[in-house]
């Protein structure tokens, strides 16, 4: 019997197998394009990270030298006046963020705040909520007073000089050790790089810093030389450590008996 000519393409050995053949790469190749993206999938996943980042995570940063009074510097100024006013308890630090904010390093107010750097103050959110009329939506909120003209102005220029994360050394030229003052000295320095953790009724890690009593046994116990050291934990939280002048200082403050002076 003969086949018909329709039968006989439909039979083809030579068709037959190569229709095999063609099924059979499509479904090799469509597996190891699976398998191929599923590495790649994974790999994806397990680059995710928080975009926080924690206080020994971050490096120094440069120090320029001697402070150009008509430069604004992050770590000096700026930094000093978010950890103050916007990082105490409940508020913009590392452990509350609140609205998934934090505030207590510059890398972490980029990663948080919206347009921080935007040279335009309508979209810089920072700026926005400085400024805001509403007593409530205001950084820091009611009842904390507002940031003062002087530095909501400095916080504007340190924007339109580009928003670096800058640093000076605020004793370059020579240090006196010997010219160490709780008044001059150690209380205005808790004041802009303490007090917003170490104050309220949850300071961070139990540690409260708001009066001279509370300063002076941590000064006298040694947790506040080996803090600010970083030879038991890393303090200032998020900023750069202490200028070495500075360290001497509060030093020999503490040598003298940690004085109301």
């Amino acid at each position: 019997m003969y086949f018909n000519t329709k039968q006989r393409k439909a039979f083809n050995p030579l068709v037959a197998f190569l229709q095999f053949s063609t099924d059979s790469f499509m479904k090799w190749f469509k597996l190891v394009s699976i398998l191929g993206v599923l590495p790649v999938c994974l790999i994806m996943v397990s680059c995710q990270h928080d975009p926080f980042i924690g206080p020994n995570m971050l490096p120094d940063p440069p120090v320029s030298g001697m402070c150009d009074p008509d430069s604004v510097y992050f770590q000096n100024q700026i930094l000093p006046i978010l950890v103050s006013n916007c990082t105490e308890s409940g508020c913009h630090n590392l452990q509350d963020r609140k609205e998934g904010v934090v505030l207590d390093s510059y890398q972490n107010l980029l990663a948080t705040v919206e347009d921080a750097t935007n040279n335009d103050f309508e979209k810089n959110k920072l700026i926005r909520a400085i400024l805001d009329s509403d007593p409530d939506d205001r950084m820091p909120p009611a009842p904390n007073a507002a940031l003062s003209t002087a530095q909501i102005d400095l916080i504007k220029r340190w924007v339109s000089q580009g928003a670096l994360n800058n640093a000076c050394d605020e004793n370059f030229g020579g240090c006196d050790p010997t010219d160490a003052k709780y008044s001059s000295l150690i209380q205005p320095l808790i004041q802009a790089k303490c007090l917003g953790c170490h104050s309220g009724n949850n300071p961070q890690g139990g540690v409260k810093l708001s009066n001279y009593t509370e300063i002076k046994a941590y000064a006298l116990n040694g947790k506040l030389y080996s803090s600010i050291t970083r030879s038991s934990s890393w303090m200032p939280l998020g900023g750069a450590k202490l200028d070495e002048c500075s360290l001497q200082r509060i030093q020999a403050w503490i040598q003298l008996g940690a004085p109301e002076n």
